[in-house]
């Protein structure tokens, strides 16, 4: 009786902590779409130090915007899992192209590890692929 109360409450501590690390990565990926598509002097001037044209920054913030939406929900936070992977990969790829600090290249890859942590600690199912005895 103990064990299972006591494997209830390690689950509702890990899916909490799950929550939070997600609601972390949401809220930077909300940010950052949102500035992309307002466009101030800060995001200009990275476009133009990675050599981007500024009228993809809108396309951008709505991709990123989009693929954050799929992560919050429930039944598709996979593939927004997934989709977002990917465009934090092509950040990494732009900072390690204009050989940028350590800083710019390692923050897309620790967004990346909250996002993929957050993800398996809330989902059961994404727990069960990375773990080794398969919980």
């Amino acid at each position: 009786m103990q064990s299972a109360v006591l494997a209830n409450q390690s689950s509702r501590t890990t899916s909490w902590t799950g929550r939070v690390l997600s609601a972390l990565v949401v809220l930077f990926m909300v940010f950052d779409g949102v500035i992309h598509i307002l466009a101030p002097k800060p995001v200009v001037d990275a476009f133009a130090q990675l050599g981007y044209p500024l009228r993809l920054a809108v396309g951008l913030g709505i991709l990123e915007l989009a693929c954050t939406a799929l992560y919050v929900i429930p039944r598709t936070s996979v593939l927004g899992a997934l989709l977002l992977t990917g465009y934090l990969g092509g950040a990494i790829a732009s900072q390690v192209r204009i050989e940028a600090g350590w800083f710019p290249v390692i923050f897309p890859v620790i967004v990346g590890a909250l996002l993929w942590t957050g993800l398996a600690l809330r989902d059961f199912r994404v727990r069960a692929l990375v773990s080794p005895r398969g919980v």
